[in-house]
């Protein structure tokens, strides 16, 4: 375990004099929000030179990122401080990178809070951090001007240095990073063209591997305080179940064992080790008061959803007359799907360290959600917000856990060291958190569509049944509309295709089991319905699925742009080996455009993924290595979930418990996955996500190529195709 000093300075302090203690330049940038909305008290100010800063350069010529995402295994890491990199023209072998503590001039450009998700981290910090690096660039070459007594304009940065051309004196970043920091900072720079670009757009080997690798990298996990209790918290088995009583005799004569405490979310207990913790939890006697979230079961909530579908809901998208139009149509098909709740899995489960003293509150975590978790600690603690410090970790997965809208894990944390009142580590096993965490909404749809004597659809009536991910958040009064989560409805409202009566409407059924989004959020299940559906009606109207789609796509040259590049690239139309299919799906999310052809055959009645051909259109590429570890890794997620992935619930209670019963794709499953990247001048868009939505779709069509069969429920392996 990595050790955390039990007195740390405070970090803003440390930021505050720093340049003074190294003897070097420390710059930030603020940009003004743009249709984002702020939720902290300490939104961003008026001040443009904040001193939490972005960047240090310190005499030795190293240069610290400071970071205000999170790196859970995206690569920010490495893609934000190339954008400062290229235009400060540094010396890349000596970047080095710090997570930024909690403060408004880290805030998303776009959404007025410090938080990692949405896939936005490079498109909101594309001309934020490019103007931190420009503006740093600026005032050393000013600085080393003045020591020469030449112009600005005689001078040039290149590779961590500023060179004077005429006489041929050079000075390093760092020589020069004291005299820069006392220069004001310019109000305007230049930005690169991007056909000046030198390490946008190049291949860039990730900062974080090599410490991931021997073992440096610290996860939360991985902090240790002196004097630190390990926690483990038995909680409700039932979603919104409470204590009645309890008997905590056995478990206190655990060895190690330093107490047994009620809490709001249950009973901690505290040890000076993981195991003692553990067993003894085990030991305890727990009678539960399980409300009414006992009477869900997975079966009768399916049946509910299913009928609920059947009948129209809050219309989020209304064109022609689709019912008019249904009856008319030369053929028609109408279809319902079910997608089942899915937990994030997250390889390092969750966890929380806190130093609650009584006048400041130190949180050791991975999360993606600073602002709204540091609100929400210091509310608990009772604490001004400038009395908490987040010290952010590498987080081992995130996929929107670690974005809870409520501050769950943290909350609790914080409520439980105010009960023990010592260091504690709160630490979730698997277990807790798959039968006790946050999942992916199960959904219902129906679709009614039809087409006209050329196969052309000429309608299409769509509903969605599935629980609001941000009902009751801080997120609801911006992100519903006309009382529709708009995240519900996400790939099914926007759908590209030239429809012309055509209608999505929702029904968002209320239960206990808690919800928030999942990796691609909405389109991790509306892309398999509409993709799927679109392929029917290929089918029906007997054309090729490619061609089909290109010539309902002609608004639509993006989607239409990656659909041809993955068929090329995947010799759609070509000859397989005998018992295989190719099944093809196209879907835009977070900005970005990614068509997915799949190459499947059948083993033993289970389906096998050969080959998975991609086309991304992300806009204009920083890094295309993490360009393409960013979709091979969402199109394995996404598969996963679509050949096993089902979180289902027998008596309030979650049936799955581990990665025994809950399988992630093993390594004898996972498809070669062939990333092929759209050459765009567009500005960078997300690349998180978009990988996953197409892959479920794509495989399922492909079934049906080979089989005749149509797959409209997931998991796939649930379903017999032998």
């Amino acid at each position: 375990m990595k050790t955390v000093a039990e007195h740390n300075p405070n970090r803003r302090n440390f930021l505050k004099g720093s340049a003074a203690l190294v003897g070097g330049l420390v710059i930030g940038f603020y940009l003004p929000i743009k249709g984002g909305r702020a939720f902290a008290a300490d939104a961003a100010p008026a001040q443009v030179f904040p001193p939490n800063a972005f960047i240090r350069i310190a005499p030795d010529d190293t240069i610290t990122v400071v970071v205000n995402k999170s790196e859970m295994g995206q690569g920010v890491y490495t893609s934000l401080p190339m954008l400062i990199a290229e235009e400060l023209e540094a010396d890349w072998s000596r970047i080095r990178v710090e997570s930024a503590p909690v403060g408004a001039v880290y805030n998303h450009t776009g959404f007025g809070m410090q938080i990692t998700g949405g896939s936005s981290s490079v498109s909101s910090s594309w001309e934020q951090l490019r103007r931190v690096g420009a503006s740093a660039r600026v005032l050393l070459v000013r600085a080393a001007a003045q020591e020469w007594g030449v112009p600005e304009s005689a001078c040039r940065a290149e590779n961590g240095q500023v060179i004077h051309a005429a006489s041929g004196k050079s000075l390093s970043y760092g020589k020069l990073a004291d005299a820069a920091g006392k220069l004001p900072l310019p109000e305007n720079v230049a930005l690169k063209d991007p056909k000046d670009f030198k390490l946008i757009g190049q291949p860039v080997k990730r900062i974080d591997t090599p410490e991931k690798v021997n073992g440096s990298a610290q996860f939360g996990l991985d902090v240790y305080i002196p004097g630190m209790l390990m926690v483990l918290i038995a909680r409700s088995p039932v979603f919104g179940g409470k204590v009645k009583s309890f008997n905590a005799d056995e478990a206190r004569k655990v060895p190690g064992v330093e107490g047994v405490y009620q809490v709001p979310t249950g009973i901690a207990v505290a040890a000076n080790g993981f195991w003692p913790a553990k067993t003894a939890r085990e030991l305890l006697k727990i009678e539960w008061d399980e409300g009414a979230g006992a009477a869900l079961s997975t079966p009768k909530m399916r049946a509910d959803y299913l009928e609920m579908a059947k009948k129209p809901g809050a219309v989020a998208r209304k064109d022609g007359d689709p019912a008019g139009a249904l009856k008319q149509v030369h053929k028609s098909v109408s279809a319902e799907y079910e997608v089942p709740y899915l937990a994030h899995a997250m390889m390092e489960p969750l966890n929380v360290v806190v130093d609650l003293k009584p006048d400041h509150c130190g949180i050791w975590t991975g999360t993606q959600s600073q602002t709204m978790d540091h609100a929400s600690a210091a509310k608990v603690a009772g604490l001004k917000p400038e009395q908490v410090e987040i010290h952010t970790t590498y987080l081992g997965g995130g996929f929107g856990r670690r974005a809870n809208p409520m501050s769950d894990f943290v909350i609790e944390a914080v409520q439980t060291a105010k009960v023990i009142g010592k260091p504690i580590k709160v630490v979730w096993t698997r277990e807790d958190d798959m039968r006790g965490g946050y999942y992916r909404p199960m959904w219902a749809d129906r679709i009614e569509a039809g087409i006209g004597k050329d196969g052309r659809p000429v309608a299409w009536q769509h509903t969605i049944v599935g629980q609001s991910i941000v009902a009751g958040t801080p997120f609801e009064n911006f992100m519903t509309k006309d009382g529709i989560d708009q995240t519900s409805v996400e790939g099914a409202a926007t759908l590209p295709y030239a429809i012309p009566n055509l209608q999505v409407d929702l029904h968002s059924p209320k239960n206990p089991v808690p919800v928030q989004w999942w990796r691609s959020v909405g389109h991790s299940h509306t892309a398999f319905v509409v993709e799927t559906m679109v392929d029917e009606l290929a089918h029906m109207a007997a054309q090729d699925p490619v061609q089909y789609r290109l010539a309902l796509l002609e608004k639509a040259p993006r989607h239409a742009g990656v659909l041809k590049l993955a068929a090329e690239k995947a010799g759609w139309g070509r000859k397989l080996p005998a018992g295989h299919a190719f099944g093809v799906a196209v879907h835009e999310s977070f900005h970005s455009y990614v068509a997915e052809v799949a190459e499947i055959s059948l083993e033993d009645g289970k389906i096998r993924v050969h080959k998975v051909t991609c086309a991304v259109d992300c806009g204009m590429v920083v890094n295309p290595d993490g360009v393409r570890q960013q979709v091979e890794s969402a199109v394995i997620y996404g598969l996963s979930a679509a050949l096993q992935g089902a979180i289902t619930l027998e008596n309030g209670r979650v049936v799955q418990s581990n990665f025994h019963d809950y399988t992630a794709l093993r390594l004898s499953r996972v498809p070669q996955v062939e990333v092929h990247i759209v050459q765009s001048d567009a500005p960078p868009t997300g690349i998180g996500e978009p990988g996953t939505p197409p892959i479920a779709p794509a495989v399922a069509n492909a079934v049906f190529a080979l089989t005749g069969k149509r797959l409209r429920r997931m998991p796939f392996d649930a379903e017999t195709l032998a």
